[in-house]
């Protein structure tokens, strides 16, 4: 059978060969489009995505592979944490609770305790020193609602990346390490006015329109729509859908880590990418949730 794309697919194949992602026409109601799609294509259900247990941190890990260890949200709790035995740390973002410079240099502090041979961090929400629009936007807006950042000077934190001096911080940027392309970027869907929020539809597709295509791992704050992105209490999927689309349409990398949503802690693959929320803080940000492990073969032996 032959089947005719839908303009919802929000996939194009350019002159050149290229995928396009172009804007879904249900992306600005995510639960909506998550329902859309489980109904017209099954396209969260099995066979095309199935659930996936943790591996266990004394699983043997094969010479040829790399082990990363997936965390998120730690919100600078991260005292009590059980750090496993791996080789590089992917950390997705909301490392502190506002991104106080002094928390950002417990944090670094801490990065520079642990033992892995690579680490690499990204912003979230939280991190709101970190998003300068967002920083000169809050100087002019409501003194009283964020009153520690908002007495901050701007010496204080207009170079505050670089207090992490323990690890690679990406933003909108990439790494090669052990032969892994790695790409990290901070954005998400507009969420009550913090850091690094964008409106849902053009504005973020422009930042993932950046993601290159051949990366292996992807780092996000956030989840895509229908991966681990259940909020509960609100009854609702919250996940991009620009993003689920680009990832699985365009780069197609062999791990997206992420966090941003507490909730959805956990691992889930559609067959070829392994999604991993390892959201360390639980809905009442309790750090309980365990760091994930994940294994990969190492580039030239896959």
């Amino acid at each position: 059978t032959v089947s005719v794309p839908s303009r919802a697919m929000a996939r194009r194949i350019s002159s050149q060969g290229k995928v396009t992602i172009s804007v879904d026409e249900y992306s600005s109601n995510p639960t909506q489009a998550f329902t859309h799609y489980n109904i017209n294509q099954s396209r969260f259900q099995p066979p095309h995505v199935h659930m996936v247990e943790p591996l266990p941190y004394d699983a043997p890990k094969s010479v040829d592979h790399t082990r990363f260890v997936c965390v998120s949200d730690t919100h600078s709790r991260t005292d009590g944490i059980q750090m496993p035995f791996g080789d590089v740390l992917l950390h997705t973002g909301d490392f502190t609770e506002l991104g106080l410079p002094s928390e950002v240099k417990k944090f670094n502090d801490w990065l520079g305790s642990l033992p892995y041979e690579y680490k690499v961090v990204i912003a979230g929400n939280h991190e709101l020193t970190f998003d300068k629009d967002f920083m000169s936007e809050l100087v002019k807006q409501d003194y009283y609602r964020f009153p520690s950042v908002s007495k901050l000077r701007t010496e204080d934190f207009d170079d505050v990346q670089s207090l992490l001096t323990n690890c690679v911080y990406l933003q909108d940027s990439e790494v090669t390490i052990k032969g892994f392309r790695i790409y990290g970027t901070p954005w998400t869907p507009w969420f009550n006015g913090w850091g690094f929020n964008l409106p849902r539809g053009q504005s973020l597709l422009d930042k993932w329109n950046q993601i290159p295509e051949d990366v292996d791992i992807l780092m996000t704050h956030g989840p895509p729509l229908g991966f681990r992105d259940w909020v509960p209490k609100e009854l609702q999927r919250v996940g991009c859908v620009e993003l689920l689309n680009t990832v699985q349409k365009r780069v197609r990398p062999k791990l997206h880590a992420y966090g941003g949503i507490h909730e959805g802690y956990g691992i889930m693959t559609d067959g070829y990418t392994t999604f991993i929320n390892s959201s360390t803080c639980t809905v009442s940000f309790q750090p309980t949730n365990p760091p994930i492990i994940f294994d990969l073969p190492n580039p030239g032996n896959s």
